[in-house]
């Protein structure tokens, strides 16, 4: 592998030191004119054409992303209404006849952890109260 890289290297330096040359050559022989430069005859058109081009195609992207961001974050807010409304279907407990009945209960043990946690928020609430008092 490293074999065949250096040779395209050397290949390629052989190369550029050929054109290099032939151009010397014809330069002395007074064949190539040194004044000469490269210049494209419709450059403005081109630029103009292309500031066109690139005005119309950012403004389409802007609106394609605009539009994008607007449809997923309506895909998103349904998603999650239906998602809300199966949870709430769930804690449902339901006879057997089909009718619905009142919520699932909570347990005991979940109702005096939140009991105590209320209870606490109420403390340290007091406790910044006091502290910005005085």
């Amino acid at each position: 592998m490293i074999y065949f890289i250096l040779t395209l290297f050397f290949a390629s330096l052989v190369s550029i030191i050929f054109m290099i040359g032939r151009k010397l050559m014809l330069l002395e022989n007074g064949q190539i004119d040194e004044g000469a430069s490269f210049e494209i005859p419709y450059l403005k058109e081109i630029k103009h054409v292309l500031t066109e081009n690139i005005k119309k195609y950012e403004h389409m992207g802007l609106v394609a992303v605009v539009k994008s961001y607007i449809q997923s974050m309506n895909f998103f807010k349904n998603k999650f209404q239906e998602i809300k409304i199966k949870i709430q279907h769930i804690h449902i407990k339901k006879h057997p006849n089909g009718e619905v009945s009142e919520r699932a209960e909570v347990s005991k043990f979940l109702k005096a952890i939140s009991g105590y946690s209320h209870k606490i928020k109420e403390i340290k609430h007091k406790i910044t109260e006091e502290e910005n008092n005085s």
